[in-house]
C-alpha cells in the first residue's frame, strides 16, 4: 500500500498540515503508522477520511459528530442501516432548524408591521438622557 508524509496528504486533500495535526490530536483522524525514521506515514485510507471530514462539515456536521460517525463507521460490525439512521438522524435535525428560521422570519417579519409611535418610543428607550450641569 503506497504511503505519503503529511505534507504529501496535506496536499493531496487541500487541508493544511496544522488542522491534520489537529485532528489527529483530538482523535478524528486516527495516528498514523511510522516509518523506521519516526516520520508519520499515512495510507490511502486517509484520502477518504479527510474527504469524509470535508464533506460532512460542508453538511454541517460538527467535528464532535464526525469524530462520532467515524468511529461507528470503523466497527466492524457497522451496518448499512446504522448509516441510514444516522442520515435520517441530520435530516430530521436540519428540518427542525428550517422550522426555526422559517418562525424567527416571521416574527421578524411582523416587527415591520409596528405602528412607527411604537417603534419611536422603543428607540427612544435606549437613548440615555444628558444630564445637565
Amino acid at each position: 500500500m503506497e504511503t505519503m508524509t503529511r505534507g504529501e496528504l496535506a496536499k493531496r486533500t487541500g487541508v493544511s498540515m496544522a488542522t491534520l495535526r489537529y485532528y489527529e490530536d483530538s482523535g478524528i483522524l486516527p495516528a498514523p503508522g511510522r516509518s523506521s525514521n519516526g516520520y508519520r506515514v499515512y495510507t490511502e485510507d486517509y484520502l477518504v477520511k479527510i474527504k469524509f471530514i470535508k464533506d460532512a462539515q460542508s453538511l454541517g456536521y460538527s467535528l464532535k459528530e464526525i469524530q462520532d460517525t467515524l468511529q461507528l463507521l470503523s466497527q466492524e460490525d457497522m451496518e448499512k442501516e446504522t448509516l441510514k439512521t444516522l442520515v435520517r438522524e441530520r435530516i430530521t435535525d436540519i428540518q427542525k432548524h428550517i422550522d426555526h428560521l422559517e418562525q424567527l422570519q416571521i416574527n421578524l417579519a411582523r416587527l415591520l408591521h409596528t405602528p412607527e409611535d411604537d417603534i419611536d418610543n422603543y428607540i427612544q428607550s435606549f437613548r440615555v438622557q444628558k444630564k445637565e450641569p
